[in-house]
């Protein structure tokens, strides 16, 4: 008996020991190689076979809820789309960093091994049923993370943004463990169904639980780059390779917005006594979207751009969580979440992956002018990145206007109007950002001679792909969204 519990536990977790195993392969290759790194694209193949593989064994954990290692690791629905999300990044990633101008192909072994161990530790995030857990998993992707920015060719950005992204990031993990601490003094359990269970009672009745809990928020909301926590995602995405700032923009709020999710599944929200927060954290919610909008609008850096479009993006999938946590129809919203984080991790690594391919050197910086007339030289690298901008623009038909419809129609059911009309009020503030580099790729002409494009095979196909699905997944928006129902409603 106990050998079959420990098999299905193995398979249960087989996503995480097929990265873990194979991003070791290259790793000792180049150990018995006496250091001397082996083609990137075997080291990439390598890549390749754990993250599909990991995929295989994702699939049959989608429409099951079960748990491993005495409860310890959930697989249901929402770990299920959060983890394809994640892998399906991780693959994308690995793809634009085998051909950044800003990845040392001497180190490429090492940025495989930090990236695929970066989505180890985000799948056990995602999976946590513990906090403890949570938090092993948070650190084990925030230290790949700070190493693989250090690594850069650029010389003084890039270490300046790991610098800052180390400290913030110590300080995000700091304040979630000291909340930890808390709960777990009070409760004396970390085991997140006991504490969800009890959640709304002791919320109303003890002080330390309440601090402890807002805390634990806190840190997650320092993830998310939710205002005033949003101050270092600008300089840390400008600083770091563009194929590890797609990376990051995805992955970590992949994770993080999932764990959120079943922590907002406890209703945490409609306790009378938490109300004051959540009031605190709706009005945080718009400064998000007006910061990270304003913020964007101003910014002629195409990376900072997308920087601070990004963080306008957490507050639209924040209003969500709110419409999520208040009770009524409580699962539009969550719905709503895993929606939007699907259609947002498309969006935002086709559009950083475009960037990549159109940076000449390592230190490259590029800025709206340098897509003048990039539609006469290369029209489908241009066609493509216009469809996902417009798509995080949330024009119809692509899948970010579903996205942000299913988000906002989710807060106006709930009676969030004011939160709706904010986030509407962002998303026409983004019209201009956004179409700024549509007008220069098709309506300029170049005033210096334009750069060399940096036109990989597999980069491309991948940015094609991505706009592709942008268009698919908004017109087959309605027969996902059932799917993402059906998958959540067995968690609310």
């Amino acid at each position: 008996m106990e050998i079959q519990f420990g098999l299905i536990d193995f398979l249960l977790v087989a996503p995480a020991v097929a990265l873990f195993v194979m991003s070791c392969v290259p790793l000792l290759i180049k150990v018995m190689r006496g250091n001397q790194e082996q083609n990137t694209m075997a080291t990439l193949v390598y890549a390749y076979t754990g993250v599909f593989a990991a995929m295989g064994f994702c699939l049959p954990t989608i429409g099951a809820t079960r748990t491993a290692f005495e409860g310890a690791l959930v697989f249901d629905g929402v770990s299920a789309f959060a983890t394809i999300v994640i892998l399906f990044c991780t693959a994308v990633a690995l793809t634009f960093a085998r051909d950044s101008q800003s990845t040392n192909p001497k180190q490429f072994t090492e940025t495989v091994f930090l990236m695929m161990n970066a989505a180890v530790g985000m799948l056990t995030m995602v999976w946590a049923n513990d906090l403890i857990i949570v938090f092993v998993g948070l650190e084990l992707f925030s230290l790949c993370l700070y190493m693989m920015i250090a690594m850069s060719l650029e010389e003084k950005v890039s270490k300046e943004a790991a610098f800052k992204y180390f400290i913030l990031g110590s300080f995000a993990s700091a304040l979630m463990l000291y909340g930890i601490s808390f709960i777990y003094g009070t409760v004396g359990s970390t085991y997140l169904p006991e504490l969800l269970s009890s959640t709304q009672n002791l919320l109303a009745t003890n002080r330390l639980f309440l601090l402890g809990f807002v805390l634990l928020i806190v840190g997650l909301l320092f993830k998310a780059a939710v205002f005033p926590f949003h101050a270092w995602a600008p300089d840390v995405y400008q600083g770091a390779p563009t194929p590890l700032t797609a990376f990051m923009a995805t992955g970590v709020k992949a994770a993080t917005l999932a764990f959120f999710l079943r922590l907002v599944a406890s209703q945490a929200f409609t306790v009378e006594r938490f109300w004051p927060f959540v009031d605190v954290m709706q009005w945080m919610i718009v400064l998000t979207i007006l910061i990270g909008n304003v913020g964007a609008f101003r910014q002629r850096s195409l990376k900072r751009m997308l920087a601070y479009s990004s963080i306008a993006h957490s507050g639209y999938v924040m209003i969500g969580m709110i419409a999520a946590g208040i009770g009524g129809a409580s699962m539009l919203g969550a719905t709503g979440v895993m929606f939007y984080i699907v259609s947002y991790a498309i969006m935002t690594i086709g559009a950083f992956g475009v960037l990549h391919m159109l940076e000449p050197r390592p230190d490259s910086d590029l800025t709206v002018e340098d897509l003048r007339g990039l539609a006469a030289r290369k029209p489908w690298l241009a066609l493509a990145l216009t469809v996902l901008l417009l798509s995080l623009t949330g024009i119809p038909p692509t899948v970010g206007f579903f996205g942000k419809f299913f988000l906002f129609s989710a807060a106006v059911k709930q009676g969030l109007i004011w939160l709706a009309v904010w986030g509407v009020i962002g998303s026409i503030i983004s019209v201009y950002y956004y179409l700024r580099p549509v007008v220069a790729m098709y309506m300029e002409e170049p005033v210096i001679a334009p750069a060399q494009v940096n036109m990989r095979p597999l980069s491309y196909f991948a940015v094609s792909f991505l706009a592709l699905l942008v268009l698919v997944f908004g017109i087959a928006s309605e027969p996902l969204y059932q799917v993402v129902l059906a998958s959540v409603a067995k968690v609310f």
